[in-house]
């Protein structure tokens, strides 16, 4: 995963066709792809540890105190 690549934290509501690779309500780190946004797809890095397209409407955007989200994608 490229650390310059822009990075959102988004939360899992639906994992339906998905389950080996989606929790639903787990949060996920999303990264930036206009490309992919286009096409209705949001690039999530999932339980791999890669980052894989999924429908974006399997997922909400989530904001977290500057604490939270810096603790969230440290881990």
């Amino acid at each position: 995963m490229a650390k310059t690549q822009a990075q959102q934290l988004v939360v899992c509501i639906d994992n339906e066709g998905y389950p080996a690779s989606l929790e639903k309500r787990k949060i996920y780190i999303a990264l930036r792809d206009a490309k992919a946004e286009e096409h209705g797809l949001l690039r999530v890095v999932d339980e791999s540890g890669d980052d894989y397209l999924y429908p974006k409407s399997h997922f909400r955007s989530i904001a977290l105190p500057d604490a939270v989200r810096r603790a969230v994608l440290a881990a």
